[in-house]
């Protein structure tokens, strides 16, 4: 009769227990991709199921969620974006928290000048007439950043006619890689992760907001404990160190 009753008990808790040990699905903007997959590695290593990761534009990611899809963790790579989630509704209070931050800069294929991105004549005049490659400024982080720090430098109206809209940084990144355009404007992370660019200007801190990216849990995910226990990994120290190893800025 015990063995029965402990039977039944277990057939009772067993979709409970599923659903706990299930994999966290986390959006995350594009430039978090291999620190991230990283991070997703290490907690997968100490015996937790590994989570699911989508890489897209904050913008992107954003109005996917807030159009009622369905996901665990949000990461995002500016706090408009989280802010308008959390507006929605579905961010899970006392839930976001800073996760990392990050540096703007100018990249280039090898053998290709430098750019001075402190003045914004020599960097217009450098460019010329060729394409800038930049994440598109109406919606994406990166590409909102870059604006800001153009127009700080007095550059932006040299330039605005001449760039080429990408629809995320990684998109952007790859127009340089493939010598579509001469020149982008990236995060210093994505530069780092690349071997087939360099860095050939890097943006003054003050020229554009603060490069931040908050991470949070999202309401009416599919795996809320795991989700909340791989966000808590990615902000220990643990997790920290992952996220410098592949350049970003502690939060």
């Amino acid at each position: 009769m015990r063995v029965l009753l402990s039977l039944f008990l277990l057939l009772l808790a067993g979709p409970a227990l599923a659903q706990e040990r299930a994999a966290p699905l986390v959006l995350a903007a594009a430039s978090l991709q291999e620190a991230l997959s990283d991070a997703a590695d290490a907690w997968s290593a100490q015996g937790h199921p590994r989570p699911v990761l989508s890489f897209a534009a904050s913008s992107a990611l954003a109005r996917q969620i807030t159009a009622g899809g369905h996901a665990d963790l949000f990461a995002s790579a500016d706090t408009d974006w989280m802010d308008e989630v959390e507006r929605r509704g579905r961010v899970v209070a006392g839930t976001r928290a800073v996760l990392a931050r990050n540096r703007l800069v100018v990249v280039a294929r090898p053998g290709t000048p430098d750019v001075s991105a402190t003045r914004g004549a020599a960097l217009a005049r450098r460019l010329g007439a060729a394409p800038l490659a930049m994440a598109d400024p109406a919606a994406v982080p990166a590409g909102k950043y870059g604006e800001a720090a153009l127009r700080t430098l007095g550059a932006w109206d040299a330039v605005s006619g001449r760039i080429v809209r990408a629809e995320n940084v990684r998109a952007a990144l790859a127009l340089v890689e493939r010598s579509a355009a001469p020149y982008g404007i990236v995060y210093a992370t994505d530069a780092r992760a690349s071997t087939a660019v360099r860095i050939a200007g890097v943006f003054p801190a003050a020229s554009h907001a603060a490069i931040v990216y908050p991470v949070a849990r999202l309401a009416d995910g599919p795996a809320p404990r795991e989700a909340e226990a791989f966000r808590r990994f990615l902000l220990s120290r643990a997790g920290q160190a992952i996220l410098a190893r592949r350049g970003f800025a502690p939060r």
